[in-house]
């Protein structure tokens, strides 16, 4: 079943084409890795699928319901999860306190009990907290759970994103170079993050610039150039393809 599709989806600033009308599906229970050089229009695809970016055209559907420049908090509601680029927790809370912020699309609560502290509010705080320890452990933090996020080695930070935002209970999870700035040891340990997660049925589409972690973890690879996607395939088809070859090392 196809979880996610992009039909002829772009994104222009001005007169730059960031994202030039990429197709592309994911089927559910897969794992995808979307490659590229530097600026060839990742990040920007990422940021339209999730409504930080307003596409200039084009559809995005999620499991055939078109989500084509919903805001970013309908999608999150809808299933669909992230991390990002560059590090974003709230340095100055605890591990399990950022997970227990991803959980605030589902909680029902709302502010109003919450001040008042009723019985739902202090059950619904409960299970939000004991969720968020299940997480915290699932990634290999539970040591950590009271640490801000600002004291956590880089690595550590990285695992607690993926937490906050499977704490959002989504069926597609978007990582963002994931492995970035990781050491072998940290970049094996989130191979086998990713791994799990899929384990747990869910659907992983990811942008990496570390090929030991796209050869060895993806189902199918993606290949964007200048924003046009030039090359589709399994691992070893798209490595061996001249168009890639050409558009990470220059022709000739």
């Amino acid at each position: 079943m196809t979880i996610l599709e992009t039909r002829r989806l772009t994104k222009c600033f001005g007169g730059l084409t960031a994202v030039d009308a990429v197709n592309l599906q994911v089927e559910q229970g897969e794992i995808v890795s979307i490659i590229g050089p530097n600026g060839a229009g990742k990040t920007t695809y990422f940021n339209c699928l999730t409504g930080i970016y307003p596409a200039t055209s084009g559809a995005i559907l999620f499991r055939g319901s078109d989500i084509t420049n919903r805001k970013p908090f309908v999608v999150t509601r809808l299933g669909v999860a992230r991390t990002f680029q560059n590090v974003r927790l709230f340095a100055e809370m605890s591990a399990l306190e950022n997970v227990m912020v991803g959980q605030y699309c589902r909680t029902r609560a709302g502010v109003l009990r919450g001040l008042l502290r009723t019985p739902f509010a202090r059950r619904e705080f409960s299970q939000t907290a004991t969720h968020a320890m299940e997480l915290l452990e699932f990634v290999g933090l539970g040591h950590q759970t009271h640490t801000w996020g600002r004291n956590l080695a880089y690595g550590e930070q990285r695992r607690l994103e993926i937490a906050r935002a499977l704490a959002t209970q989504p069926e597609l999870l978007l990582l963002d170079e994931p492995a970035a700035g990781m050491n072998p040891q940290e970049v094996g340990a989130i191979i086998e993050l990713i791994r799990k997660i899929r384990d747990q049925g869910k659907t992983v589409l990811l942008i990496e610039h570390h090929m030991r972690v796209v050869t060895g973890i993806s189902d199918r690879i993606v290949v964007l150039d200048y924003g046009e996607k030039i090359a589709e395939g399994t691992p070893k088809d798209v490595c061996a393809d001249p168009r890639v070859i050409e558009a990470y090392l220059g022709k000739g």
